[in-house]
């Protein structure tokens, strides 16, 4: 790992003449140690859940990928975290505060968490969608199978009349019925508050001689939910917006800005509040797909994420074909931008149609990753159900 992250070190420097974006070099190598850690977290705990089930009852009963690794060389290598750094972005910086509050969320290390969480939500405003995973993650721990299927697990062991088996499907309760730490969740929010004011007392103070808080909210999160910019990016903002009529427009902006509040955050923390890790993942893809000013550098931060359950995920349908389908229109943006905005020879109709196809290969990917998921607990919910029959 340490081999990886200096070459990775070396070549950008060179790329980059040894000077210019060192900051986003050292942010990019500090966040892919970061995700290997958490991978290691997910790892340990999916390895103990399987052997509490039975399905794995030792090491080399069933090869477990070394998630944590997979998804540092994932980010590390990804072509759109390269981009983002020789291109200078702040994506970086961005998608390094929020895998700082997800390991300090795994790690249970709150006032971390809650640094990372404000300071992400600070750069952009999407990353506070994150409150949701990190409260059920300080609540309820790592993932894990679902508690319902414990508890009918001992059902059955109760039902079969052994008294050697339901004394070990009892002790098997006790150990994964977690009770919700309210404590843990409400010192969270205490340490969201106290760096929230500090955050504003800082801005307050250093931006009193140019219009205070008042401009900094109006430049920053109004300029963002108002779509007040509709230069040409990866999203499909931009166009729908140039095209709309004026008096329609604060409608639309209602709709559009609250449709990711209403039909994906309550569904996902309802059906995932057991997998808080994998609910982070979800809520990024779909902020990266709605947000108004999208990056390459929010697919670098998710496609990584993604990584941290390789074992679960490994019967992900069309897989292949999504990838094939980013690596497509990840080529074909710049050709389509250029034919259009510098040779003219195009119309805005050819970038909008492959930033339409961007966002439903990402829809795609979101939608197969929530179905491997639920397929995955199923499959462990049969195996649960023949183990206690046999």
């Amino acid at each position: 790992m340490a081999l990886h992250c200096c070459s990775l070190f070396w070549v950008r420097s060179l790329v980059n003449g040894l000077k210019g974006n060192r900051v986003t070099i050292c942010a990019d190598i500090l966040s892919a140690l970061l995700l290997r850690a958490i991978g290691q977290k997910l790892q340990k705990t999916y390895s103990m859940n399987l052997k509490r089930l039975g399905v794995l009852r030792s090491s080399g009963d069933r090869g477990i990928l070394p998630c944590g690794d997979i998804a540092a060389l994932v980010y590390l290598w990804n072509p759109y975290t390269i981009l983002s750094c020789v291109g200078l972005s702040t994506s970086p910086i961005e998608n390094l505060a929020v895998i700082v509050s997800l390991y300090g969320a795994v790690t249970r290390r709150v006032p971390l968490a809650a640094f990372g969480l404000i300071t992400a939500t600070h750069l952009s405003l999407y990353p506070a969608s994150l409150a949701i995973p990190l409260i059920l993650l300080l609540g309820y721990g790592l993932d894990a199978h679902p508690l319902k299927n414990f508890l009918h697990t001992r059902d059955r062991g109760v039902e079969t009349g052994s008294t050697s088996d339901v004394s070990k499907q009892d002790k098997l309760t006790r150990t994964t019925q977690l009770p919700f730490l309210w404590r843990t969740v409400l010192h969270f929010v205490f340490w969201v508050l106290v760096l929230s004011i500090c955050v504003l007392v800082l801005c307050s103070l250093s931006l009193k001689q140019y219009g205070g808080l008042e401009e900094m909210f109006k430049r920053t999160y109004s300029f963002i939910l108002n779509i007040e910019d509709l230069s040409p990016n990866i999203g499909v903002f931009w166009y729908f917006f140039a095209e709309a009529f004026e008096s329609s427009r604060n409608y639309l902006l209602i709709v559009f800005n609250l449709y990711i509040l209403l039909t994906s955050l309550p569904p996902l923390a309802f059906r995932f509040k057991h997998r808080p890790c994998f609910l982070a993942f979800a809520y990024l893809v779909m902020s990266s797909i709605i947000k108004s000013y999208p990056s390459g550098g929010d697919a670098a931060l998710y496609l990584s994420l993604w990584a941290l359950f390789v074992n679960e995920l490994s019967d992900m349908n069309n897989l292949f074909f999504i990838l094939c389908g980013h690596i497509g229109v990840s080529l074909l943006s710049p050709v389509v931008h250029n034919i259009w905005i510098w040779r003219g020879t195009g119309n805005a109709n050819f970038y909008y149609g492959n930033a339409m196809g961007y966002v439903c290969f990402q829809f795609m990917f979101v939608e197969e990753s929530v179905n491997a998921m639920l397929d995955h607990d199923k499959a462990l919910e049969k195996a649960t159900g023949k183990m206690t029959k046999n």
